[in-house]
């Protein structure tokens, strides 16, 4: 494909097929993604997708899943230049003809006039092998184009340049029609595109680094440990003959080929390809490792539970090569428009020759320049190339951030976002909630008018009240399976204090409202909610609700802890904030955006970590159960807000997916590549703040280069078609056209590439 026409006329023939619900070309990785409906495999229907493409004049291959990142691979080879005396034979030959137009022509401005160069038999020579060696791709893709009713932007420089070669071949052959010889026009012509096509694939192939640099992260083989009559071998294995189960030897400074787990020795291992954290990460007997990481320290030996398209890489590769693979909607107007184009500007062309020749009644050949001129002048190219180049190097720099993009529709709803909600745990907090208090109500258990407080940050100067131990005994036996983060805290401080848990007869947890659990004694333990134990008939004394108020108030969740009908105390839990955290609210403010909180906690909780936060306590979305955050993102949504949801992408997912944006903080879990429209690698929340801000710049990036590659088609039209000739005595003649043409598609290119500056 040539051009955004190109993209055009494709996705027409592909929306065509029957069952095709969509169809997205792009022009930069020349890939078509296309939704159908039915039962049939992906396998069986591509046939008549590569017949349609087929009758639009180009051809296709189906991508198989499996198979996916070995044609990845072959698509992203780089093949070595051939080399004209240390130049490549792509730059060279058109650079050859601009130096042969240039130096025929040196005569005809007064600096010296060559021998044979100056011979206008010599030019039609230079010429001809020019336009039927060098230039016959162009023009006769050109042609074919215009066969299929799929016209290109190699159709109007093909036409353009055929046009000025007959007649200046009709002059020099039939010189009393006293017409003007112009070779040097297609031949400077040509030689403009090819050094245009040629810079222009060299700056693609710098668009593409990205993803060529991560699939170059994988080892080429692995050591497969086999068992013979020799005992246990290690064997050489391409890597993408490891299956499921395999056994593997990686010695020290080798990368892992493969996700797996250490069955065998112990390491350090550097996962800063995945994470970007510098820091290497030890790894015990059990520990899973990820595939392309770099084993420092001592031999291990892995067991493979993921290979092919399946591992962690592989699946990064895949989302990455996906969006780049995708579109802004904001590119539909321009491929509504390069549908139209090639014919738009063949229109004007001609009218072009027809008001100068017809009207104005000027020179045939003047007429004929003109009308070139406007063939040449225009580039669809630029339109076609401004959303892709700038998308594949946007998610290209992410990737190597540990951030992944998922293409150019996330990007436009990033640059229209209003506001940022964070939910609290494990988002803004660590996730690893800690015991900080144990209030027991001694009336009730013990017959004492009393309330204890026990705060746990010395434990060796103070000894634990049995009525504490009591508690806190109760809670983590009620809690031991349920899989709660906060409960996970309260089995962790019962462990810490060697407190025996009580075995129990059933367990049962209430969403949103705690854990129920039945003794084998016959007791049952209520853990949760003040409103939930009210619900259940227990009473709770006002002494109690006051002091769990001041501990909400200083950003504590209390836990409520009853026996049957009785209440025992409360477990006061803290979830610690980042470091980052406060700093990372202030950043997004400082955007422009709102930032707003979900968590689960009592409204006075919540406020006082927004407090903590920097964030207003109309903004704490309180008292939120895991199932009604997506309620909540709709009910901003509902007010008109442009929402980003920022979670941990396992069960923050409803949410994710509700809210105009979805970004999750994640190590590639399969439900964050799926919900999200970004997911950070490093599970880092100050990575938030590039997330956006590098999706802000690519955006504009984008708008940048679709209103340049507008303007320049809009203003180059008619300039070329002699707009300004009348007043100012000014024209463009092709070789010039040509020359700007080209240059336009480099331009857009270069321009999307400038994104690495901000790196």
């Amino acid at each position: 494909m040539k051009c955004a026409g190109c993209v055009a006329v494709v996705e027409k023939r592909l929306l065509g097929c029957e069952g095709v619900k969509a169809a997205s070309v792009n022009l930069l990785t020349e890939k078509a993604t296309v939704v159908y409906s039915g039962e049939t495999t992906p396998q069986d229907f591509a046939p008549q997708l590569i017949e349609a493409i087929a009758k639009a004049g180009f051809s296709a291959e189906f991508i198989d899943q499996s198979d996916r990142q070995s044609k990845l691979k072959s698509l992203n080879a780089t093949v070595p230049p051939t080399l004209w005396f240390g130049i490549s034979q792509e730059v060279a030959i058109p650079a050859s003809l601009v130096i042969l137009a240039i130096v025929g022509h040196l005569g005809l401005i007064g600096v010296v006039d060559l021998p044979l160069f100056g011979n206008m038999y010599a030019h039609w020579i230079v010429s001809t092998v020019a336009l039927g060696w060098v230039g016959r791709p162009i023009w006769w893709d050109g042609l074919k184009s215009l066969w299929y009713r799929a016209p290109n932007m190699n159709s109007l420089v093909g036409l353009g340049t055929i046009s000025a070669y007959l007649a200046s071949t009709i002059a020099l052959y039939v010189p009393q029609l006293g017409w003007q010889c112009f070779f040097e026009e297609p031949v400077m012509l040509l030689g403009f595109v090819l050094l245009g096509q040629a810079l222009l694939e060299r700056a693609k192939g710098k668009a593409s680094n990205a993803i060529r640099a991560l699939m170059e992260l994988q080892p080429a083989s692995a050591r497969l440990l086999v068992n013979s009559t020799d005992g246990e071998i290690q064997v050489p294995i391409a890597v993408e003959d490891l299956q499921v189960g395999d056994r593997i030897v990686v010695w020290a400074g080798e990368k892992i080929p493969v996700d797996g787990e250490i069955i065998t020795g112990s390491s350090s291992v550097d996962e800063s390809m995945l994470t970007g954290e510098s820091m290497p990460v030890a790894k015990q007997l059990g520990a899973r490792v990820t595939g392309a990481t770099l084993n420092l320290t001592g031999a291990i030996t892995v067991q493979v539970l993921q290979t092919g398209a399946e591992t962690t890489l592989a699946r990064i590769v895949s989302l990455v090569e996906s969006a780049q693979a995708s579109k802004a909607p904001i590119q539909y107007l321009a491929d509504r428009v390069a549908g139209y184009f090639a014919y738009s500007v063949m229109a004007i062309s001609a009218l072009t020759f027809l008001i100068w020749y017809g009207l104005l009644h000027t020179e045939i050949v003047f007429s004929l320049r003109l009308a070139i001129a406007v063939l040449v002048v225009a580039c669809p190219c630029a339109l076609g190339l401004a959303t892709p180049t700038a998308i594949m190097v946007g998610t290209g720099m992410g990737a190597e951030k540990g951030i992944l993009i998922k293409g150019g529709a996330s990007l436009e709803k990033i640059d229209q976002l209003s506001a940022v909600v964070f939910d609290k745990t494990g988002t803004l907090t660590t996730g690893k909630p800690e015991v900080t208090d144990v209030i027991t109500n001694d009336l009730m258990v013990f017959g004492k008018s009393m309330i204890d407080q026990t705060t746990f940050k010395s434990l060796i100067d103070r000894e634990v009240p049995t009525s504490a131990l009591r508690v806190l005994q109760l809670a983590a036996s009620a809690e031991v399976g349920a899989n709660h983060i906060l409960g996970a805290a309260t089995i962790a401080k019962a462990q810490e204090l060697n407190i025996e848990l009580l075995p129990t007869q059933s367990s049962q947890i209430v969403a949103g409202c705690g854990v129920e659990a039945l003794l084998t004694t016959g007791e049952m333990i209520l853990v949760g909610n003040a409103a939930w134990l009210n619900d259940r008939q227990v009473t709770i004394p006002s002494e109690i609700s006051e002091r769990s108020q001041q501990l909400a108030q200083l950003g504590k969740t209390p836990i409520f802890v009853g026996v049957n009908t009785q209440l025992l105390g409360i477990i006061a839990i803290r979830d610690r904030l980042k470091p980052e955290a406060p700093e990372v609210v202030r950043q997004i403010e400082a955007m422009g955006l709102q930032v707003w909180m979900l968590t689960g906690d009592r409204q006075e909780t919540a406020i006082a970590i927004a407090n903590q936060l920097g964030i207003p306590a109309e903004r704490a979305i309180a008292e939120v159960k895991p199932d009604g955050k997506a309620d909540a993102i709709l009910k901003l949504l509902a007010e008109g807000q442009r929402v980003a949801m920022v979670g941990d992408g396992v069960n923050d997912a409803p949410a994710l997916a509700s809210a105009t944006v979805g970004i999750a903080l994640s190590s590639g879990t399969d439900v964050a590549m799926e919900t999200a429209d970004i997911v950070l690698m490093r599970h880092g929340l100050s990575d938030v703040v590039p997330a956006i801000e590098l999706s802000r710049a690519t955006f504009s990036k984008i708008r940048q280069n679709l209103f340049w590659a507008f303007a320049y088609n809009t203003l180059a039209i008619p300039v070329a078609a002699g707009i300004l000739y009348p007043s100012f005595g000014i024209s463009l003649n092709p070789t010039i056209a040509g020359l700007a043409m080209a240059l336009s598609s480099v331009s857009v290119v270069m321009s999307s590439l400038s994104l690495r500056a901000r790196n």
